[in-house]
């Protein structure tokens, strides 16, 4: 079975209205095939940013770079959350099996602008946004990633200073 190792990152900053992090909207394939009779109205999907890490590079190093691709902004590292481990097939391509480590960092707000992302990264990033913390962990799509999301919120809850 091919392995994948990736690295992602819970980005938080702080407003007046308490903690926010940032989520990325992955752009969706273009259905194939005969469009169907009745359009089906398109479920949003909401994840963290998160990408393969590259030869030479750490997996904080991964985190902080994929965070920028995908959303535009700087961020400092904060703490490891967690890996998360699973198995999916490439439907897309060879119908592999693919076992997958995600390596997930805290990571605070440093500079940028949400959704400022290069025209290349339209191709994998719809729109980057902020959410609410507390939203986030029920926003988003992928039940692994709700989880990393509660890690995210049990560590600033007690880690007051970050």
């Amino acid at each position: 079975m091919i392995r994948e190792i990736s690295s992602g990152g819970v980005v938080v900053r702080r407003d007046e209205s308490g903690w926010q992090v940032a989520v990325i909207e992955p752009q969706k394939e273009p259905p194939s095939g005969p469009s169907p009779a009745k359009p089906k109205s398109p479920k949003l999907v909401f994840a963290l940013p998160k990408g393969l890490v590259d030869p030479g590079e750490k997996p904080e190093q991964t985190a902080v770079r994929e965070v920028r691709e995908e959303t535009g902004i700087d961020a400092i590292p904060v703490a490891k959350l967690t890996d998360i481990k699973y198995v999916y097939v490439r439907t897309w391509s060879d119908l592999e099996r693919v076992f997958k480590i995600v390596s997930f960092y805290l990571l605070k707000y440093a500079d940028g602008k949400i959704d400022d992302v290069t025209p290349e990264m339209r191709i994998e990033v719809k729109r980057a946004l902020w959410l609410p913390l507390a939203e986030a962990g029920k926003r988003l799509s992928y039940s692994n990633e709700r989880k990393v999301m509660r890690m995210a919120e049990e560590y600033l809850a007690s880690h007051p200073d970050v």
